[in-house]
């Protein structure tokens, strides 16, 4: 089985492409530059790689003398973490939904995307795919409509769609920007507080070696549907950070309240791990 990634290296990009590796596939890695997956530990034989970006990569090309993929986890997403950025809408909508198409005109006809939480808008609670989307900022709205998109694209080509809403991970490689990241920061400096916001939102946290195993079970599954990768455990932000300062043995003071909470989010959200059926 030949499986295509987009994003191939990026955070969840390289543990999705290990994921696949682990179960005894050499993934098709659409990457920038091909030094790109080595410097991240992979070997030449474990995977193959497609050096192009999503706006000069021409599929019927490619595929014209390579095997087409039987399946495509696509990953790749350009500017995060600047979710409130209009080019999400502006310049990544139209770039992300002419690349699928273009995948789909050329015989790729089984896809896995990766949507997100923030689809949900400010509604609050254990949420599941029953809640209507209602997207508020930039990134959210634009990853909505490219699901709305290819679904009425499925009216004219025939393709399977696995929408996968992603609720929040953690792990190697995450962004800078990432709360433990900046944890690790301030007790890598030897810092004696640690500046955060008041900590009590509730968040859905899956570390992203299980995270990937969600995707991929998705991705290897045929049929269509939007699902949800997420624990199902709903945990306050503070917690979370408590919880990872005791597994790693460190010691800082939190300084709650520091930061104000971000007003894209609701106070308590988390996701509802089911048997999510494809169909």
């Amino acid at each position: 089985m030949k499986v295509l990634v987009t994003g191939a290296s990026g955070f969840i990009g390289r543990h999705v492409v290990r994921e696949l590796i682990e179960r005894g596939l050499k993934p098709i890695c659409l990457v920038r530059q091909f030094n790109s997956m080595s410097n991240l530990g992979f070997a030449n034989h474990e995977l193959e790689l497609i050096e192009a970006d999503l706006e000069t990569f021409e599929p019927h090309i490619y595929f014209a003398d390579h095997p087409i993929p039987d399946k495509c986890i696509h990953l790749a997403w350009n500017g995060l973490p600047n979710y409130k950025a209009m080019f999400h809408i502006e310049e990544n909508l139209p770039i992300q939904y002419k690349f699928l198409k273009s995948l789909i005109q050329s015989g790729v006809i089984d896809f896995s995307i990766t949507g997100t939480c923030l689809e949900y808008g400010m509604q609050e609670g254990c949420l599941n795919t029953s809640n209507f989307a209602n997207p508020l900022i930039s990134y959210a709205i634009a990853k909505d409509s490219l699901r709305r998109f290819l679904s009425a694209l499925q009216t004219h080509l025939k393709f399977d769609l696995k929408w996968l809403r992603l609720f929040y991970t953690y792990g190697d490689g995450q962004s800078e920007s990432s709360i433990l990241s900046q944890l690790d920061k301030a007790l890598g400096r030897g810092d004696q507080k640690f500046d955060m916001s008041g900590g009590e939102q509730v968040r859905d946290y899956l570390p992203v070696t299980e995270l990937v195993k969600q995707i991929v079970d998705f991705s290897l599954t045929s049929g269509s549907g939007v699902f949800q990768c997420c624990s199902g455990q709903p945990i306050k932000i503070k917690d979370l950070v408590t919880n990872y300062l005791k597994v790693h043995q460190k010691n800082i003071a939190l300084n709650l309240g520091h930061y104000p909470y971000n007003d894209y989010e609701p106070m308590e959200f988390w996701g509802e791990k089911v048997n999510q059926k494809i169909v």
